[in-house]
């Protein structure tokens, strides 16, 4: 017998019983969409949503545009106007995380040489970057990763090459994102993808034991027969 057969089969209308047993409320279900809405963003579809569904956002959906607007600057480069957008926000939030504000200032120091304004970056380096490196190793280990930039005339051929990629942006812009959302008490990522990760990670508990309908496509939501 063959590991599949030995397992237990069930059927496509077994297993639609089932899932049919499980009641969902609607409510709950539009909560996890806005709480998705909210948390990424989507500042125009929350307020679409808030209207057709009656769903209330956990917080103002008018901070969710300075959020966005923050996460825009430091994704664009401008990293000076982005810390007086944060500081406008609550002045607390950078005040209270000396770790988000180090790597904002480091993004600045990234923007700088990026542009070739050699001396403007080692006199920022020196003046607001060094002095937080004396108090905390890590940062002074991220400082010279960054400085090492300004040694290499081509930039392609150095080891922390990466520093200047987008992608370095946008990493710093999601955490800026997240700081501003747990100030606001808010989590800082969204439950709709976690939820799908567990069903994923169920599916394939479930693997092991039985062989029924399985989801494979998240973005349809659709049952595939099982192959036995």
């Amino acid at each position: 017998m063959s590991q599949a057969t030995s397992k237990k089969v069930i059927t496509r209308e077994e297993w639609e019983k089932k899932l049919n047993a499980v009641k969902l409320r609607k409510e709950d279900m539009n909560t996890l969409v806005m709480n998705f809405l909210v948390t990424e963003g989507y500042v125009e579809a929350a307020e679409k949503f808030q209207r057709e569904s009656g769903t209330k956002p956990e917080i103002d959906l008018a901070t969710i545009t300075d959020r966005m607007a923050v996460k825009k600057a430091v994704q664009n480069g401008n990293v000076e106007d982005a810390i007086e957008k944060v500081n406008d926000l609550n002045p607390e939030i950078l005040d209270t995380n000396p770790e988000l504000f180090f790597h904002l200032q480091q993004q600045r120091l990234i923007e700088l040489i990026r542009q070739g304004r050699t001396e403007e970056a080692l006199e920022f380096a020196q003046e607001e970057l060094a002095p937080r490196g004396e108090e905390n190793q890590a940062f002074l280990e991220e400082l010279e990763k960054t400085v090492a930039l300004l040694v290499f005339e081509d930039a392609s051929t150095c080891p922390v090459k990466e520093l200047l990629d987008i992608s370095h942006r946008l990493k710093t812009a999601s955490e800026v994102n997240a700081a501003i959302l747990t100030s606001q008490s808010h989590e800082k990522d969204p439950k709709l993808p976690s939820l799908l990760k567990m069903l994923i990670w169920a599916q394939n508990q479930l693997d092991e034991k039985a062989v029924y309908p399985h989801i494979n496509d998240l973005s349809t939501g659709q049952l595939e027969d099982p192959s036995v």
